[in-house]
């Protein structure tokens, strides 16, 4: 199969390594997110992961209850660290040459975000992970996947969730949700359909960067995405 994508960002939530469970580290997710990574790279692809930490901090909750909110954020980009060296560790194990980067300095964990170190990393093959969000307070982890994916010139933002694309509402709560197949960056941002916040959309728009939101957890859509198969939703 040849790959419709040479090098792609691809946005992984924190709840992709808790499972069913709503806190922590689970083995089993974490080894099928590291398979099906593993398998879009064995095919030649360029690929760079922002993580998110949802799964061990959430900074809007714990700012509510008394946290500085520039504390909080902080906390939270420590914690996305913590999911960028499991899922290090995991893809190492796998055989998988990786280099985790961070935008908060911390030499004894992890390289420094160096943007040409990174687009180097890629070009010889490594997974490139990206961890400490932006490195500022208030901004998501979803702008972090924008900011970075514009920098290394990605065609491509692939956001990794559980359900099967965009949906009018809640596909769990309301039986009636209607499946998106393509979007524009102007829906998303009118209808208020919470796939990223508005400022990675804004970002990802004003430089044609499209967006696929997809399963990632189906065994084998991440091939089939590169591949050029019509899974998700494409925001572009």
């Amino acid at each position: 199969m040849t790959n419709k994508y040479q090098r792609i960002l691809v946005k992984v939530s924190g709840e992709a390594f808790s499972g069913e469970d709503a806190f922590g580290i689970e083995p089993e997710p974490l080894q099928k997110l590291a398979e099906e990574l593993k398998s879009a790279i064995s095919q030649g692809t360029q690929m760079a992961v922002v993580v998110g930490a949802g799964n061990l901090f959430r900074g809007t909750v714990v700012s509510k209850d008394g946290i500085d909110k520039t504390t909080a954020d902080y906390m939270g980009m420590v914690a996305t660290v913590i999911n960028g060296l499991a899922l290090q560790s995991i893809m190492e194990r796998l055989g998988v040459s990786t280099r985790l980067q961070t935008a908060l300095e911390m030499r004894q964990l992890a390289e420094p975000y160096i943007r040409r170190r990174a687009i180097r990393h890629l070009e010889k093959g490594r997974l490139v992970i990206f961890a400490g969000g932006t490195g500022s307070p208030y901004f998501t982890t979803d702008t972090a996947a924008a900011l970075r994916a514009i920098e290394i010139k990605a065609q491509i933002i692939l956001k990794g969730t559980k359900v099967d694309g965009v949906y009018s509402a809640d596909p769990k709560k309301v039986k009636t949700a209607r499946r998106y197949q393509r979007l524009s960056f102007g829906e998303v941002l009118k209808h208020d359909l919470n796939i990223m916040d508005a400022t990675a959309i804004a970002l990802c728009r004003e430089n044609k960067i499209p967006i696929i939101v997809f399963d990632l957890f189906q065994k084998g859509n991440l091939k089939k995405v590169l591949g050029g198969a019509e899974i998700g939703t494409l925001i572009s």
